[in-house]
Parts: C-alpha cells; sequence; structure tokens
C-alpha cells in the first residue's frame, strides 16, 4: 500500500481473497497472492488499520435456522428539513429487523431492507414505527418472492481494479 492510500493489485488481491474466505489462514492467503507469510501479515494488518477491512463474519444461512420473510419498504418523509432526515434515521437505528437503509433519489425518500417472522410481524413493526412519529408520510411495502442472486463479496476487480498502482 502506498503512502497515498492507494491500493496496489496485491492488496486488492488481498482484500479479493479475504472476502470469499475470511477464515484463510494467514499461510493460504499468502499463497494466494504471492506473498511470504510475514509481508502478506503486515499487509493485512496495514489494510484492517487503514479501514479497507471493516470487519470479518460469518454469512448465516438464515432459511435453515427460521422462516422469514424479506421485505423491501419504500418511505417517503412529511417534511424534508435537515431535522426530518436525523429524527428518521434515529428513529430507526435500533430496529434490529431493519437489515439495511438508504437515503435514495427518485420517487421516494429511504428504501429500507427488514428481516421478519410473517406479514403479520412486519406489519406490527411498521405501525409501531408509524406510533413513534419520526417522520413518515406514506410507505410502500415488496415482499421477496425469491431471491436468485444474493452476493455477499464485491466485484473489487470491476469497481477499483483500474484505479490501482
Amino acid at each position: 500500500m502506498s503512502r497515498t492510500g492507494k491500493l496496489d493489485r496485491i492488496d486488492l488481491n488481498i482484500l479479493v481473497q479475504l472476502q470469499e474466505n475470511g477464515r484463510m489462514t494467514n499461510a493460504a492467503l499468502a499463497d494466494a497472492v504471492g506473498l511470504s507469510q510475514s509481508p502478506c501479515l503486515q499487509r493485512v494488518k496495514r489494510l484492517e488499520s487503514a479501514g479497507y477491512i471493516s470487519g470479518y463474519g460469518a454469512q448465516i444461512a438464515l432459511q435453515r435456522l427460521a422462516d422469514c420473510i424479506t421485505v423491501f419498504t419504500e418511505v417517503t418523509l412529511r417534511d424534508h428539513r435537515r431535522e426530518d432526515f436525523v429524527r428518521f434515521e434515529a428513529g430507526i437505528r435500533q430496529v434490529p429487523e431493519l437489515m439495511e437503509c438508504h437515503l435514495v433519489s427518485g420517487g421516494y425518500d429511504y428504501l429500507l431492507k427488514f428481516v421478519a417472522r410473517s406479514v403479520a410481524d412486519y406489519q406490527q413493526l411498521m405501525e409501531s414505527l408509524l406510533d413513534r412519529k419520526i417522520g413518515i408520510e406514506k410507505y410502500f411495502s415488496y415482499i421477496v418472492i425469491k431471491s436468485p442472486i444474493t452476493r455477499h463479496a464485491l466485484p473489487l476487480d470491476h469497481l477499483v481494479g483500474e484505479e490501482t498502482s
């Protein structure tokens, strides 16, 4: 990694490898990226301390644990002042069923992704959010029927591959 913070091809390859298998040993990682173990570990530690690696975690097969639904929800706020957005985000931050929250451009303000036990549980959750008076004017719900493609690894070689040093 250069002093400017740009990643070279080896750094990028380390990130690609760790996305695919965050539990791989340093020896296996070093072999995969063509380094000896000590320089590989130094690079991983630099990538972590620089914030390129924000954490490690397991991908859980939720369908093996419970029957759940995934719901995407479009939310439009009543007002659009800075404090309205802050109030809304603070009001939903601690909702455990909320997996993602995105402020978007277009016909609504936020796109949310929820995981709930059932449609009834999701509806109860939405009613409780409305009761909180956090500025929701209206919302539209889209229940996921099937997810034929879900990816967890970012396509780093396509997103930043040309910009590395």
